[in-house]
């Protein structure tokens, strides 16, 4: 996005000033429309630009650090870490203290909020811009109204996640078409939103280009493969633990024509595709970018505090690859690694670190990670950049790389759910992950072994994978029990100060 683009974005957004109440948030600027030349349809991806740099952002976006931890924190794989007092309150959501008035009046709860609706009313506000630009296109311009129909159909994937987002937090939702009459929203259900996410989906696929996003135009953008995806994702939730549901067949359709495209495969080193060498790689359906330009100095395009949220706390003697100490991989998610001989993934999502502030443990990269105060002794893995892979001058951590989001992986293992749950062979799909993991292959797979793998693959990741798997398949009464989970307890409550600007909620 040139510097043009950026800039009138960042002033068309603050055309959005209905959200101020309902996100409890002040607006910075404002701007008239009258100022934008809806006639220069060469700068109709503006608004779209701006939904990416959005949703990439922090305030709002899908990257604050604590946004992050409210997200993940209630599965077996990923504990608080950093200091006890630190925060201490996601300690008290991952317990499921959800009567907590500590956690119904929590900032991050709220923050989360306000940041993942915040990008739908974003979302909003650009396609109503589009349409500004879509009146004037003459009929006879197939090209322009091509990529008008794409771009809404860009904005509108974007949106649909950022629902699932919310949703997969605290459970039932509203869900916001349009930025009208906000304080008077009214919550649907998570089946509902389910649906309209698939809805929705259906709606754009056919205007998304096809390819993979590092084939796209700019590169990175979600295309239609991206949207099923989704689409499949909103299906296996909605379809849960009934093996006879018809939302399976929707699952297995979707990933179905992801593979039938033949356009996407798994990154031959699950070790590196979290680091410079994974970036947008043949298995990205979608990741948020960030950049420092590969120079020392000047502009770095950052994903604020994400990955040093979650980098090793404690005197790493002038190393860069530091940070906060939060999101501590479990013991319990060693144990079950162990327990597979699943080196590779174990070695990739967990950061080992030495047992006190004096000692070390060195990475297959070759940085020391010190212990602490805390005696922290495992780091967030995923979030691990070496140091010999920062550009030379640069020293925040995570400084150059990406942030992961949906990944082919996810399309295989959904296929082999899929194809099980409907008395199919999972195996093939099944098996090209299992293998890229350095595991022998599994004859005859049974549901149970997808489920585990999925454990494996999406480990420690940002999106909350595995709680969402516990809580769709059922298993989340048995297994989160010690954290003391109950049926009814699913979903982190609404934000009280959300509820104290509209009673709907």
């Amino acid at each position: 996005m040139n510097t043009t683009k950026y800039i009138l974005f960042l002033l068309l957004v603050m055309q959005a000033t209905a959200c101020k109440k309902y996100l409890d948030r002040e607006t910075e600027d404002k701007q008239n429309s009258a100022s934008i030349d809806y006639t220069n349809i060469g700068a109709m991806y503006s608004p779209v630009s701006g939904v990416y740099r959005t949703a990439a952002g922090e305030n709002p976006g899908f990257v604050h650090w604590m946004d992050c931890g409210v997200r993940v924190v209630r599965g077996d794989d990923v504990a608080k870490g950093s200091s006890p007092n630190d925060q201490g309150t996601l300690t008290d959501i991952k317990n499921f203290q959800n009567d907590n008035p500590g956690v119904v009046t929590f900032w991050g709860n709220n923050n989360y909020w306000v940041d993942h609706y915040a990008v739908v009313l974003y979302c909003n506000n650009a396609l109503g811009e589009l349409d500004k630009y879509r009146a004037n296109i003459p009929a006879g311009d197939a090209t322009n109204l091509a990529l008008y129909n794409q771009y809404r159909a860009e904005v509108r994937v974007i949106r649909a996640w950022a629902h699932i987002l919310i949703s997969r937090v605290f459970g039932d939702v509203p869900i916001l078409k349009n930025n009208d009459n906000l304080p008077a929203t009214t919550k649907s259900t998570v089946l509902e939103i389910r649906q309209w996410v698939i809805s929705e989906m259906d709606s754009c696929i056919s205007y998304l280009p096809d390819a993979r996003p590092n084939q796209a135009s700019p590169k990175g953008a979600v295309t239609k493969y991206t949207a099923l995806l989704i689409k499949a994702k909103a299906a296996a939730d909605a379809a849960g633990n009934n093996n006879g549901s018809s939302y399976w067949d929707i699952v297995l359709s979707a990933t179905n024509d992801i593979i039938a495209s033949h356009k996407f495969t798994l990154f031959p080193d699950f070790y590196q595709l979290w680091k410079i060498p994974g970036k947008l790689s043949d298995e990205s359906l979608f990741e948020l970018q960030f950049t420092d330009f590969g120079t020392s100095t000047g502009t770095n395009v950052l994903p604020g505090a994400f990955f040093t949220f979650q980098g090793p706390s404690g005197n790493q003697q002038g190393s860069p690859v530091s940070g906060w100490g939060f999101l501590s991989p479990t013991q319990t998610i060693v144990d079950f690694f162990n327990s597979r001989n699943d080196s590779v993934r174990l070695k990739t999502s967990v950061l080992f670190a030495g047992s006190s502030e004096n000692s070390f443990v060195t990475t297959p990269s070759g940085d020391k990670i010190y212990g602490n105060s805390n005696a922290q002794t495992r780091f967030m893995g995923k979030a691990y950049l070496p140091a010999n892979q920062m550009t030379p001058g640069r020293t925040d951590y995570g400084s150059n790389n990406n942030v992961r989001v949906l990944r082919y992986a996810d399309v295989l293992l959904l296929n082999a759910e899929a194809s099980i749950r409907k008395g199919q062979s999972g195996d093939v799909n099944y098996n090209l992950v299992h293998t890229r993991a350095k595991l022998s292959p599994v004859t005859g797979v049974t549901l149970q072994q997808v489920l585990d793998e999925r454990r494996a693959e999406f480990a420690c990741e940002w999106w909350g994978e595995r709680y969402n798997d516990l809580i769709r398949t059922g298993q989340a009464a048995t297994v989160l029990a010690p954290q003391g989970f109950a049926p009814g307890k699913e979903y982190v409550p609404v934000p009280q100060a959300q509820k104290d600007l509209n009673s709907n909620l």
